[in-house]
């Protein structure tokens, strides 16, 4: 099947909002906040830049001018440790000031924070070669995204990944990419190939119906730095466990799948089952066919 590209998926809240950087201070720690608001809604991730450890806050809320977000004590967590709250917020202000409070001592810090870009879309809009802190790290390693917009393109791309050293902040490794971009969660971790160490993947693009796909980076342990694998696929999904990937790809308002189960076999996904379906009106459900009907 075709990967349709259905550019009008992936952007719904890129038409509206925008990455904003900001760097600042949380009492007296100099950080780095990325903020990606809607109307009523916002995401965000910060970083103490001593120490490089991204910082997620989600499902943050904008009520009459204040963003508030809850600060979990850490990845996978429900306990919240912090409130930080924004006053006066508005998308894309200069500068901002606000509140970070341990949920536990009460003690507060102040926060202030200054512009340092925005991630704009529009017509005959040129900038390059700006940076996006990702809210997942790797070890000793955090990772940006770097962004540039073309004039004769709408929106902007993912041009490369940069690879930094925590604490230091050197720069390890930089990667070619031609990605869309996804939100703030432009890179994921995992390992993809089975060895026992992370690896890390970029989304790549959104095409039609719930159809995505990602370039895989693996890790090298001799060169200790990462190259983009032979990896291709819809949708895949790693299962850590039985040590298989899985491929699901659909079309045709979902009256049409094929699936594909794959091995890792010295770095490279080898198939070993694929299947096809295709919507029954009678049955009312997907009905497997041969490989040749989902051509």
């Amino acid at each position: 099947m075709k990967r349709t590209l259905f550019s009008a998926l992936l952007f719904t809240f890129s038409q509206s909002s925008a990455q904003t950087v900001y760097t600042g201070s949380i009492g007296n720690y100099p950080v780095e906040m990325v903020i990606y608001a809607a109307a009523k809604t916002a995401d965000a991730l910060y970083s103490y830049t001593d120490y490089d450890e991204p910082i997620p806050l989600h499902n943050g809320t904008i009520n009459n001018g204040k963003l508030t977000f809850y600060e979990k004590e850490g990845t996978g967590k429900q306990q919240t440790r912090a409130i930080l709250t924004l006053d006066y917020f508005s998308e894309g202000q200069n500068t901002l000031s606000g509140i970070w409070k341990n949920r536990k001592t009460k003690s507060e810090l102040k926060i202030n924070l200054t512009k340092k870009y925005a991630i704009e879309n529009g017509e005959n809009i040129q900038w390059s070669n700006r940076e996006l802190l990702q809210p997942v790290s790797a070890g000793n390693q955090y990772f940006k995204v770097v962004v540039s917009k073309e004039k004769d393109q709408y929106y902007p791309m993912a041009t490369s990944v940069k690879i930094f050293e925590k604490r230091t902040d050197k720069l390890l490794q930089k990667l070619d990419i031609n990605c869309q971009l996804l939100g703030l969660n432009n890179i994921s971790i995992g390992d993809y190939n089975f060895d026992g160490i992370d690896d890390f993947s970029v989304f790549e693009s959104s095409y039609a119906g719930p159809n995505t796909s990602s370039i895989y980076f693996l890790y090298d342990r001799k060169t200790h730095q990462y190259y983009e694998s032979s990896f291709s696929g819809i949708s895949l999904e790693f299962d850590p466990v039985k040590r298989r990937v899985y491929e699901r790809n659909q079309c045709c308002a979902g009256t049409v799948v094929t699936t594909v189960e794959y091995k890792v076999v010295k770095d490279n996904l080898i198939p070993l089952t694929q299947h096809c379906f295709r919507w029954n009106e009678e049955k009312q459900k997907l009905v497997e066919k041969p490989m040749k009907e989902c051509r």
